[in-house]
């Protein structure tokens, strides 16, 4: 499959600027066969974690390292022992879990010697999120960690958010959510055009779910209003999916919006909604998708669909380098 504009200006980017991935998850074949073409790209340098096995699948210039041998594991464990004791945990305990290849490249991200993460081809995203929190921590005392997808459909980007993470999100947190997803598209060079999605459209229906979104939508404008006015941020809600996106549509039903018919940021109200919705654009309308990318994290760490390709591997590596520019 060829790739879209987006992912290739993406990809474009990152080999302007050189940095250093950890890929944890070296004994699956897909992970070194991105490695390879990531490094055979000139997108970023690759360190894969795993044994032998791993080693021999991957071409000369990529280094890998088997954390339960590496001479970096007592060092790391040590680490770990002080950012964890005060939960009790043991330095004998520390030890076992920066073994693991998820907590060991988390350790090399922290200390400085790789720059991001990429994780989730073959584990789950809580044994992706769960060391980043533990480790890398967020990049605000008492902010958010939320997820999104890069969805690329007919060669337009749109970013799904929270499609991977945040379960059911109160109106605080899923405020924070839209306008993390509004910087997120700047970054990235994307329209940042927000819309607070629900199966209402400017008061066409009334429950404490439509009114979860509402309260959202003026939680988040008083965000950019206060703090991100210089951005060119424009979100509106609550907005049916097709007034979000579809102009006539959204002339029709919310005809004094500067968001409705041309959003590019979907904010979906609980994770039912964004999973379901980014699984159906992929699976039946045939768009590229990223990701979970996780925002709110001091350093770039990002998690993977289990039935990822190596493609979709080598797009989340570039977008993760973005990330850490």
């Amino acid at each position: 499959m060829s790739r879209s504009e987006f992912i290739q200006t993406v990809i474009n980017k990152a080999k302007a600027n050189p940095r250093t991935i950890v890929l944890p998850e070296g004994a699956d074949a897909r992970v070194t066969d991105a490695a390879n073409q990531i490094v055979a790209e000139g997108i970023a340098k690759v360190i894969v974690l795993g044994d032998e096995k791993a080693a021999a699948r991957v071409n000369p210039g990529i280094t890998v390292i088997n954390p339960q041998t590496s001479d970096k594991l007592e060092e790391y464990a040590a680490a770990f022992y002080e950012l964890r004791k005060s939960k009790g945990i043991t330095l004998e305990q520390a030890r076992k879990t920066v073994s693991h290849v998820n907590y060991f490249g988390m350790m090399m991200v922290q200390s400085g010697e790789a720059d991001g993460l990429v994780s989730g081809a073959a584990q789950s995203t809580a044994d992706t999120v769960r060391p980043a929190l533990q480790i890398i921590r967020g990049a605000k005392k008492g902010g958010m960690v939320s997820a999104l997808f890069f969805m690329v459909s007919n060669n337009v980007p749109y970013i799904f958010s929270d499609s991977g993470l945040v379960e059911n999100p109160n109106a605080d947190q899923l405020a924070q959510i839209a306008v993390q997803s509004a910087q997120t598209a700047k970054q990235f060079g994307m329209p940042t055009k927000v819309a607070m999605l629900s199966y209402s459209t400017k008061g066409s229906a009334s429950s404490p779910l439509v009114d979860k979104v509402v309260e959202a939508t003026a939680k988040a404008k008083q965000i950019i209003d206060t703090e991100y006015a210089d951005q060119g941020f424009e979100l509106d809600g609550e907005l049916q999916l097709d007034a979000a996106i579809v102009p006539s549509v959204g002339k029709s039903k919310a005809p004094d919006s500067a968001v409705a018919g041309q959003a590019r940021v979907l904010i979906f109200p609980d994770l039912n909604a964004g999973n379901i919705g980014y699984k159906l654009v992929q699976r039946l309308g045939g768009a590229e998708a990223y990701g979970p990318i996780l925002q709110g994290l001091k350093k770039p760490v990002n998690d993977l669909s289990r039935g990822c390709s190596d493609e979709d591997i080598v797009g989340v590596a570039a977008i993760t380098v973005v990330q850490s520019l």
